[in-house]
């Protein structure tokens, strides 16, 4: 009898994935663990392992669909040894059992589902349908065709029911679609939550850079020897983290429902990295533990993974504050961030420019970063974010301070 191995619960709230790319195909014999697909959930692109050995006589789902958690994703040949007692528990849910280590959570569940207890409607039940643009196949042959008007001619036009008419153009012209789903619609769920539940209010300030400008030029020619790109992003989590030691409510959340603002006595800095699939937020753990070079090494790490879809969902949690570099775009200001929901804050620095500056009454040149401080209302006031600004400006325009910290 051939095993029916199902899309597994992945955790973190997660109900279903687009396949990216298959890396076997039917016929192929595969060992247990041999990563089987690439699915993309709206978390991070993670890699399907085999749940045993086996032969792969059917793959159910192609390229570019949507499968939803306990749909059959692969049928291996004969019997499954993994999944002799499915037939005595196929109808219990899963229950969640904690990973003996971040990254065998996805392997902790496809256990369970090698066992045969995840159980889903099936598309048929679900009313699911798949399909390309032109039209979604409806599952069910018997429904009847009925007539439909033609909006785009004003004519009548017949097509089947369940099947989805997509327009390629507009009143006006030609368009193209953009499916909203994976990353993009989880930015855009995590930012309308931010916005209809936090009271964002932004300060903004200049810091002169122009001493921490020179000696990042000194430090970048040494770390190349050691093969570390160093940029500013860096020192800009030193200068942070030192604002949030002085500062507590700036690392802070809200827990509304316990009616209690919870200060956090670690600090754990999140990057915003700008990728294909959308920003992703890259969390860098124990900074205050951490040297520049350490966190230079670690930001390229993770940005590197963000942007080939590798991040460990753990990669991105545990953030107490986060840093947007809206400079590294070559462009802006300030700007009014979005805080990372449930941070109580977040930093926005734009791009160093050259500016003419009062001194001393005379006018110099420096180079001067603009910063863009929102914070959570419910959490602090403006005094408090001006106060953690001024630390953070002082840090920066003092990077002998930057040095003092642990190397």
């Amino acid at each position: 009898m051939a095993f029916e191995f199902k899309f597994p619960d992945v955790g973190e709230g997660i109900h279903e994935g687009k396949i990216v790319k298959w890396l076997v195909k039917e016929g192929d014999d595969v060992k247990a663990d041999q990563a089987l697909a690439e699915v993309e959930t709206d978390k991070a692109i993670v890699e399907i392992p085999a749940p045993q050995d086996g032969k792969i006589s059917r793959i159910t789902h192609k390229e570019g669909d949507t499968i939803k958690v306990g749909e059959v994703l692969a049928t291996f040949e004969g019997d499954a040894t993994e999944a002799a007692s499915s037939k005595t528990e196929e109808e219990k849910p899963v229950e969640e059992a904690p990973a003996k280590k971040e990254s065998t959570g996805v392997v902790g569940a496809l256990e369970a589902t090698a066992a045969g207890v995840m159980k889903a409607p099936s598309l048929e039940q679900s009313g699911a349908v798949f399909g390309d643009q032109g039209g979604t196949k409806s599952k069910d042959p018997a429904k009847k065709e009925s007539k439909v008007k033609d909006e785009s001619t004003g004519g009548i036009g017949v097509v089947k029911k369940g099947f989805k008419q997509v327009k390629k153009f507009d009143f006006f012209g030609y368009i193209d679609r953009v499916p909203y789903d994976g990353i993009r619609k989880a930015i855009g769920d995590q930012m309308v939550k931010s916005m209809f539940t936090i009271p964002h209010v932004t300060h903004t300030d200049l810091a002169d850079v122009t001493d921490l400008f020179e000696l990042r030029q000194k430090e970048k020619v040494k770390a190349e020897k050691d093969g570390i790109k160093l940029t500013f992003l860096p020192y800009f989590v030193k200068a942070v983290v030192a604002a949030l030691q002085n500062h507590k409510f700036l690392n802070s959340s809200l827990d509304e429902e316990e009616g209690v603002i919870i200060l956090k006595k670690y600090f754990n800095i999140g990057i915003a990295v700008d990728t294909e699939a959308g920003l992703m937020v890259p969390v860098i753990k124990g900074a205050d533990q951490k040297s520049i070079l350490d966190i230079a090494k670690e930001i390229a790490g993770l940005a590197e993974k963000a942007r080939s879809r590798k991040l460990n969902p753990m990669d991105m949690k545990g953030g107490t504050f986060t840093i947007t570099n809206i400079g590294s775009a070559k462009s802006g200001w300030f700007a009014t961030p979005v805080i990372n929901h449930p941070e109580a804050a977040i930093l926005g620095t734009g791009m160093i420019q050259d500016m003419a500056v009062p001194i001393d009454g005379k006018v110099e040149i420096r180079k001067m970063l603009p910063l863009s401080v929102a914070f959570d209302h419910r959490v602090l006031d403006g005094a408090e974010a001006a106060r953690f600004t001024n630390t953070i400006k002082e840090q920066l325009e003092n990077p002998k301070l930057l040095q003092q910290t642990k190397k």
